[in-house]
């Protein structure tokens, strides 16, 4: 098959370009995974706006926004379109789009609906979908996403008191990796850690970005997790860190913490378990399709459940330790070796139709 994927997020200036650890993540890994486990079709990597030769088998965009205009408006070759979520449509109040994003709205699912299929993350995502654009579920299939190998197969070795030196943290605390959108809740979770002895490493760009339109609805739980975490010793804002350091953040944690009140996916939840690092996480959107049982479960939208769930997986180290053992199996129903088969079992099936 000769096949045309999208890779314009990881151009410069493309309006993406900030969602490293979503979008880019994503093509990524794609990219590596198809060229290594289905060497014989021809991969045309391009830039929208690009050229396509017409012998092309089939165009894959493997990235969507429902307000900004990412779908081609006219259909030259067959297409597959990987829609993450619609959070903001599921929570529009939340994520209120003003007159032109509606407008953009309109134009992106009248596209969506002429593609030949769309992939998404999960079954909470191919309902969202089929909701809220009456595409038939028979168009829409999941394949899961997997963590990055180096999270499994790391060396640690002496590499766990290097990372805490580096960022000075404690011996114990908790760890979340993410966005500071609405749907991860961190307001409530940095109350619920204030009101435990306990300590909590922020790692992601988007928590300790200063320059956002404080104004701006889709900004106000950064803003207000901002606020509540400025100079309390408990928050711990480390910003933007390497892979490197992330993986060995994961090993260090006493437990990874993600309240979420909603999900896609959840990315961070599997590369929590396959770095072996306990999880505490809500039941919100795909979460149980991630995590199944290999998680203790919070309610997100009362901070003093979450503040008991702490509380319990910090004080119990028989706890943590089973926590690790479910997770780190779990882990292993996920890889990126089945994402690309999936991915390319959906090209075949686009084509011979």
């Amino acid at each position: 098959m000769k096949i045309g994927i999208d890779f314009s997020p990881l151009s410069s200036g493309h309006f993406l370009q900030h969602r490293v650890r979503g979008t880019g993540f994503y093509l990524t890994n794609l990219k590596e995974s198809l060229e290594k486990f289905y060497p014989k079709n021809d991969y045309i990597f391009f830039e929208r706006g690009d050229k396509l030769p017409e012998d092309v088998d089939i165009v894959h965009i493997p990235y969507f926004e429902p307000y900004f205009i990412t779908l081609p408006m006219k259909k030259t070759h067959k297409i597959v379109v990987t829609v993450h979520d619609l959070t903001p449509l599921v929570f529009s109040d939340k994520f209120p789009s003003g007159l032109k994003g509606k407008v953009k709205w309109q134009i992106q699912k009248n596209s969506l609906k002429k593609v030949d299929m769309i992939i998404t993350d999960s079954h909470s995502s191919k309902n969202d979908i089929h909701k809220f654009t009456g595409i038939p579920a028979s168009k829409i299939e999941v394949v899961y996403l997997a963590a990055a190998s180096h999270f499994v197969k790391f060396k640690v070795k002496g590499k766990k008191l290097k990372v805490r030196k580096k960022y000075k943290l404690p011996e114990n605390f908790l760890l979340y990796v993410g966005d500071a959108t609405w749907n991860k809740n961190l307001p409530s979770l940095i109350k619920a850690v204030m009101k435990t002895d306990e300590t909590l490493v922020i790692a992601g760009s988007a928590f300790v970005n200063k320059d956002f339109d404080k104004s701006n609805s889709w900004n106000k739980d950064l803003y207000e997790a901002q606020v509540l975490s400025k100079g309390n010793e408990k928050i711990i804002p480390l910003g933007f860190v390497t892979d490197e350091d992330l993986v060995m953040l994961y090993k260090s944690a006493s437990a990874f913490i993600m309240p979420s009140l909603y999900e896609g996916f959840g990315l961070p939840l599997l590369e929590a378990m396959a770095s072996g690092c306990p999880v505490i996480t809500s039941r919100e959107g795909s979460v149980p399709e991630v995590v199944d049982s290999a998680a203790y479960f919070v309610d997100p939208y009362n901070v003093d459940s979450i503040k008991d769930g702490i509380e319990e997986v910090m004080e119990s180290e028989a706890l943590r330790k089973a926590l690790s053992e479910k997770g780190l199996t779990q882990a292993t129903k996920f890889s990126w070796k089945k994402t690309a088969e999936e991915t390319n079992k959906i090209y075949r099936k686009v084509v011979l139709e």
